[in-house]
């Protein structure tokens, strides 16, 4: 049976599953070891609360997306998968996208004028829709680069929720 990703991440950084359990306790949450080692061999289901935990604990928030992309049945129909990437790369896809709605800016304005999509507008609405879609993963991918970003020191985490508004 394959590692799940819960006991991948754990074993990466080298942790207990004590280790684990009493990080939880430092939260002021409850996970035992026994629960923890079903979860980790796919014996449970891990609970959404759980998964948050342990993203924090791991600092891994890929973790939540991962839940809700592949674990639960709303997110499986309504949450696209995201992936870590390099912040240039991430830049680079945003810019080539934006520069493709740019373009189609206008088609989409003829189409959508009447409040209709006859048989003729229906592929070029697809394409734009694709599009957006790809701008909203990317933009996705570049908040949980933020997310992640502290633990390796790339940005400065308070300042950027001081400037953001969410500082306490």
């Amino acid at each position: 049976m394959a590692d799940t990703i819960y006991k991948e991440l754990r074993k990466k950084l080298d942790l207990t599953r004590e280790e684990v359990c009493d990080e939880a306790s430092k939260k002021n949450q409850i996970l035992t070891y026994e629960r923890l080692e079903r979860i980790e061999n796919g014996k449970f289901n891990i609970h959404p609360e759980e998964v948050v935990l342990l993203s924090e604990i791991y600092k891994e928030p890929s973790l939540c997306n991962h839940y809700c992309s592949q674990m639960c049945e709303i997110g499986q129909k309504y949450v696209p998968e995201v992936k870590v990437k390099d912040l240039a790369q991430i830049v680079l896809e945003m810019l080539s996208s934006l520069n493709t709605m740019k373009k189609s800016q206008e088609r989409l304005i003829e189409i959508t004028a009447d409040g209709n999509i006859d048989e003729s507008e229906i592929k070029d609405f697809v394409f734009i829709q694709q599009e957006l879609e790809r701008i909203s993963i990317t933009v996705e991918t570049l908040q949980l680069w933020v997310e992640q970003m502290p633990a390796n020191g790339k940005i400065n985490i308070e300042k950027y929720n001081e400037i953001k508004g969410l500082s306490d």
